[in-house]
């Protein structure tokens, strides 16, 4: 009897531990991985449809699972480093476990994995948009003429900035846009804010993405613009937006917003503008909390 409490035990407890299991996204991937001959897989297709049914049976079960993205490289960097065989499915485990503290991942929430993957790739870009950023913020170091952190303090800059453009924007969803292209690789950032009546819903982690990269348009006086596009019922949606600038923002008119939207961004060509659509100037942003520090 007592060994049976005991097994009855163990499986209750079974329910309360929650697992991760890492996911290789693309066919150039899964190649990688078959090199290692306790890699059993053969086709990838067959390899996800495996996953997604082990997903299904763990929260069929009441378990909680979270999916992370697997990188062999990563992963290759991650063994040599730990001195771990890779061969081995326990260096696999490990090695996602490690994911599953510092990567990018997501909740198993029962949709189909070709709804989930995109928001897991969405996921580690921001992570990584986020993670770049902060390395050039960091490096920009002490201001040469009056000693202040130059990436901190256009941090604090970017982030009063978009409280108060969330503030002065119309009712209704906003989507931002921000985009800093005087670093060595372009930076797009991006920031929903849903409007629930008088309180703005922000997911914390899109937010300090967006304010990192909108700080280092700033702190580089690189160019770089921000636009906003506002959604409410039985109105139409407002477009407008910023160019950055060392000291802030710089307004965009009306003609510059339209024909930005307007343009096709690889061929430069005319495209036509959408229907419903007010292209129009920003509304003041009010005074800016302190002086604008001035970076020699």
């Amino acid at each position: 009897m007592a060994h049976t409490d005991h097994l009855t035990m163990r499986r209750v407890l079974r329910r309360e531990i929650a697992g991760t299991i890492g996911l290789l996204t693309d066919e150039q991937d899964f190649r990688a991985m078959r090199r290692y001959r306790s890699f059993t897989f053969d086709d990838h297709t067959t390899y996800l449809h495996q996953v997604e049914k082990l997903l299904q049976l763990v929260a069929a079960q009441g378990g909680h699972t979270t999916v992370a993205l697997f990188d062999p490289e990563e992963y290759a960097e991650y063994c040599a480093a730990s001195g771990l065989d890779p061969d081995i499915p326990s260096s696999r485990a490990r090695f996602t476990a490690e994911l599953a503290s510092t990567g990018p991942t997501l909740p198993y929430d029962g949709r189909p994995l070709g709804e989930l993957v995109p928001d897991l790739v969405d996921e580690a870009v921001r992570q990584a948009t986020w993670e770049y950023a902060s390395t050039l913020l960091a490096r920009l170091g002490p201001c040469a003429s009056c000693g202040e952190n130059i990436g901190r303090a256009a941090f604090a800059r970017a982030a009063d900035l978009v409280v108060r453009i969330l503030d002065t924007a119309p009712p209704g969803n906003r989507h931002l846009v921000c985009s800093v292209t005087g670093t060595p690789e372009t930076l797009v950032a991006v920031l929903h804010a849903d409007d629930e009546g008088e309180a703005t819903q922000l997911d914390e982690a899109e937010a300090l993405e967006f304010t990192t990269v909108l700080a280092l348009g700033i702190a580089t006086d690189g160019p770089g613009g921000l636009v906003m596009r506002t959604t409410a019922p039985d109105t139409a949606d407002r477009v407008y937006g910023w160019r950055l600038r060392a000291d802030g923002l710089e307004p965009l008119t009306a003609g510059e917003v339209f024909d930005a939207y307007c343009t096709d961004v690889e061929s430069g060509d005319l495209i036509s503008p959408e229907s419903g659509v007010d292209y129009g100037e920003p509304p003041d942003l009010g005074a800016e909390e302190g002086p604008a520090p001035q970076h020699g």
